[in-house]
């Protein structure tokens, strides 16, 4: 695809998913506050009244009742919330395709981990994502679920560090990262089309037929709900985490995604506990901690130089000609980039010393760039380059 077109349509699907994204989660955070907050009825109230909160917004007063059921032409006027999800789910699996699966493996593919052809990738991707979806069904539709929702629970995190760890280990940092976030999203998306929207459906059925609904597809509904809330935090994480590649191109990079899934876990935990009048002060704390202490365990180590002393500007331009300024160049020769991506340019020893700080984290101290290492950077010559920046990037 041309690169000028393919830049247009990056930003259509992806500013589309945004939008959608924001719609979704905002709609999760406010049912389960509302669900947290309503007041019990009192015995004046009818049979059939779960509960009330009054709301004041936008310059007026609101009554939002819970009902186990409604008049019949009022089945007419419901608002369902589920196309948010669809259109979040969808808009971002096109945004996968554009970003990853078309652009020939450069940001999918790590030959340093794995030799894949960009076919390859893209059908471990897919084949991740399906498969996930298909094993959470299947255990949170098992008996053991009803039984024992706790151990479900934890074999499920004990299966997602697995898939984080193997994702890691075959894409690269940042296709592994944006692909344990799509299997969050796609389960999400699948909780709602196959767990909520149904129950919702019998709900509405039952309700037109004049008889008392199920409560089991309801209570799976709400739990398979709760399940997407807990979700939205590390969701929004991977969504951010292509700008900041000292987490997805960190030695450990499947370790740091961990933490910071456990870390949004804990926060979004922490807001539904208050929301139900039971908050529990040590566990914001706690998460805020986490995260500090994450950053400091996360930081890289002090580039590797060996036994180089000194390094001159003239053999750290030879490294980046070489390897970078095929893609930063005022016009790259790189088949996939019109323009120098996010602006970088090295061609000149201004250049070079400016985003001398930026090569240390991507090309040295996370070994990110070059994409791929497509053009097969060594050890040394990252040394090499350290060792100058770490010199003060001197360009006399």
């Amino acid at each position: 695809m041309d690169p000028y077109l393919s830049e247009w349509l990056n930003l259509a699907v992806r500013w589309f998913h945004v939008i959608t994204g924001i719609a979704w989660i905002g709609t999760s955070f406010f049912f389960m506050w509302l669900d947290a907050v309503l007041e019990k009825p009192t015995a004046e109230d009818g049979p059939d009244l779960e509960g009330r909160s009054w709301l004041v917004h936008s310059g007026g007063f609101y009554n939002m009742e819970k009902l186990e059921q409604v008049p019949g032409p009022v089945l007419d006027r419901l608002h369902w919330f589920k196309w948010e999800a669809y259109s979040t789910w969808i808009s971002g699996f096109f945004l996968l395709v554009i970003v990853y699966y078309l652009t020939d493996g450069i940001y999918l593919v790590d030959p340093g981990k794995l030799a894949l052809t960009p076919l390859e990738a893209t059908g471990i991707g897919i084949g991740v994502l399906a498969g996930s979806w298909i094993v959470y069904d299947l255990l949170w539709r098992s008996a053991l679920a009803r039984k024992q929702p706790q151990a479900v629970t934890a074999l499920c995190g004990v299966l997602l560090i697995a898939l984080i760890y193997f994702l890691t280990q075959v894409f690269s940092g940042r296709g592994a990262y944006i692909h344990a976030g799509a299997v969050m999203g796609t389960i999400m998306a699948g909780n709602v089309l196959f767990g909520i929207v149904p129950a919702q459906k019998e709900l509405v059925a039952a309700t037109r037929e004049g008889r008392r609904p199920d409560p089991r597809p309801a209570a799976s509904a709400k739990e398979r709900s709760t399940h997407n809330n807990y979700m939205t935090l590390p969701v929004v994480f991977v969504m951010l985490s292509t700008h900041y590649p000292s987490t997805f191109g960190h030695a450990y990079n499947w370790l740091v995604l961990i933490a910071i899934f456990a870390i949004g876990a804990v926060i979004r935990h922490f807001f539904n506990l208050r929301n139900r009048g039971r908050p529990q002060l040590w566990v914001m704390p706690t998460a805020v901690a986490g995260f500090v202490v994450l950053v400091f365990l996360a930081a890289p180590p002090p580039p590797v130089t060996g036994d180089l002393a000194e390094v001159d500007f003239e053999e750290a331009q030879t490294i980046v000609l070489r390897h970078c300024t095929s893609c930063h160049a005022t016009q790259p020769t790189h088949e996939s980039f019109e323009e120098p991506p996010k602006n970088v340019v090295l061609e000149t020893p201004a250049q070079m010393k400016r985003w001398a700080p930026l090569m240390m984290v991507q090309v040295v101290q996370g070994d990110i760039m070059p994409l791929g290492n497509e053009t097969e950077m060594t050890d040394e010559e990252r040394a090499m380059l350290g060792a100058w920046i770490a010199g003060g990037a001197p360009v006399e």
